[in-house]
C-alpha cells in the first residue's frame, strides 16, 4: 500500500520569500486529493517538492514508508502529468507513452503490451501510430497520461492538465481523469486554480492561501461548512455573498444594511458561540442559490434592487445591490473603488449575486424580493475571519 504525507512541508527560497508554509497533508492510497488556491498560493510548489524538481527547505515528504527528501526525481516512483503535456513531437503516440519504458530496457514485447493496454484504456488505439501534430488537444492530453499510466507508479503528481483545454472538452477531460485514476487506485495528488474542477473531482480537497493550508475536507463539506471567509468566497461558484450584518435580541435578530432578519432557535442550537455576539458585528454569508425568487408574502426575505439579470437558460443569476457593506476576504479579486475595512478584509458596496428559476420575473432595474431561510445563513468572526460554530 503507497500513499503520501507531508509533514509540516515549507519551502522558503534564498531571497527570503515564503512559498510554503508547514504543510501538512495526507494522500491514502488511491485517494484523488485536489490541491486548490489562487494563482501564487503556493500549491505548485509543494507538488514540485513532491516531485522532487523543488528542494524542501524543512518538513518531510513521504512516499509510502520511505521519505524521499533527498531521493532524485527518478526514484520517487511518482509519474506527472504536466500543463503543456511535453510530448516528443517526432515520436508517434505509442512511442511517447512507451519512453519511459524503453529507457528501463523492458522487452520490447512488455513495452507493447503496457502500451496497448493504457492506450485501451484512454481510448487511443486507433491513434497508436500517429504523431502528437496529428491529435486534438483532448487526445494529447491522453497521450501525457497514457505516458503516466505505463509506469504503474505509487503516485500520480498532475499540474493543471486540463488548463490548456476549451471549456467544454474541459468538462469532458474530468470525468475521463476521474474515472481513470478510481479504475487504476492510485494516490493521486492534482493541483488546480479551478475551484469547480477542484470540487467535481476530488475525494478531498485542500484549500491553500498563501502557502498555508485553509481546511481539506471533502468537497460538500467544504460547501457547507466553511472553516473561514477565504473558503467560504473561494468555494463555490457564484461566491458566496458576504455582508457585515449585526445581532440583536440575545443573537435572535440579524440585521444586514437596512433589512432585518429573524433567526429561529435551530439556527443558535446548530452555532451555540453566536450568543457571545448578541449586540456586536459579525460577517453573514448567503450562497446565491439559497436565494430563490419569492413567490409570496409567507416566509423571511431579502430585498434588493437589480442590476443586471443574465439569463443562462435552465437558471437566472441576478446581480442586485443592497445598502449593507460587502465582505471581500483579503487577497480575493477586488474592483476599482474598493477600500480597505477595520478588519483587514476589503470592502465595497453591498452587490450580491441570487440564483433563480429561468420563470422568475425578475427584471434589471427593478426591486426584487428573495426568499431567505435563516438555517442557511452562514456567521463569520470580523476580526478573525473564522466560522462561528461552537
Amino acid at each position: 500500500m503507497a500513499g503520501l504525507v507531508l509533514e509540516r512541508v515549507t519551502k522558503v527560497y534564498p531571497n527570503g520569500f515564503e512559498a510554503v508554509h508547514e504543510l501538512d497533508l495526507t494522500v491514502a492510497d488511491g485517494e484523488f486529493m485536489v490541491l486548490v488556491g489562487p494563482s501564487g498560493c503556493g500549491k505548485t510548489t509543494a507538488l514540485r517538492m513532491v516531485a522532487g524538481l523543488e528542494d524542501v527547505s524543512s518538513g518531510t515528504v513521504r512516499i509510502g514508508e520511505r521519505v524521499v527528501n533527498d531521493v532524485s526525481p527518478k526514484d520517487r516512483d511518482i509519474a506527472m502529468v504536466f500543463q503543456n503535456y511535453a510530448l516528443y513531437p517526432h515520436m508517434t503516440v505509442a512511442q511517447n507513452i512507451g519512453f519511459a519504458l524503453k529507457l528501463r530496457k523492458l522487452p520490447k514485447r512488455e513495452i507493447n503490451a503496457k502500451v496497448r493496454a493504457a492506450a485501451a484504456v484512454l481510448g487511443l488505439t486507433e491513434w497508436l501510430d500517429r504523431k502528437p501534430a496529428q491529435l486534438s488537444g483532448g487526445q494529447r492530453q491522453r497521450v501525457a497520461m497514457g505516458r503516466a499510466i505505463v509506469r504503474e507508479p505509487s503516485v500520480f503528481l498532475m499540474d493543471e492538465p486540463l488548463s490548456n483545454l476549451d471549456a467544454k472538452l474541459r468538462v469532458q477531460m474530468r470525468a475521463e481523469v476521474s474515472r481513470i485514476q478510481r479504475r487504476l487506485g492510485v494516490a493521486t495528488l492534482y493541483v488546480t486554480h479551478d475551484q469547480t474542477e477542484a470540487m467535481t473531482m476530488g475525494d478531498r480537497v485542500a484549500v491553500l492561501r498563501a502557502g498555508v493550508l485553509q481546511q481539506c475536507d471533502e468537497p460538500q463539506t467544504l460547501y457547507d461548512r466553511p472553516r473561514n471567509l477565504f473558503v467560504a468566497a473561494f468555494i463555490g461558484s457564484p461566491a458566496m455573498n458576504l455582508y457585515e450584518a449585526r445581532l440583536h435580541e440575545g443573537a435572535r435578530r440579524l440585521t444586514i444594511g437596512s433589512q432585518s432578519v429573524a433567526l429561529p432557535d435551530a439556527v443558535l442550537a446548530a452555532r451555540p458561540a453566536l450568543a457571545a455576539y448578541a449586540g456586536s458585528r459579525v460577517v453573514a454569508g448567503i450562497r446565491p442559490e439559497d436565494l430563490p425568487a419569492a413567490t409570496g408574502t409567507s416566509g423571511q426575505t431579502l430585498e434588493g434592487d437589480v442590476d443586471l439579470v443574465e439569463a443562462l437558460g435552465s437558471e437566472l443569476l441576478v446581480h442586485f445591490s443592497i445598502d449593507a457593506t460587502r465582505v471581500h476576504p483579503e487577497g480575493s479579486q477586488t474592483t476599482e473603488g474598493d477600500e480597505l475595512g477595520a478588519s483587514g478584509e476589503l470592502t465595497s458596496s453591498g452587490a450580491g449575486i441570487a440564483r433563480v428559476d429561468a420563470r422568475a420575473k425578475v427584471r434589471a432595474g427593478t426591486r426584487a424580493t428573495f426568499s431567505l431561510d435563516p438555517e442557511r445563513l452562514h456567521f463569520f468572526d470580523p476580526a478573525s475571519g473564522e466560522a462561528i460554530w461552537r
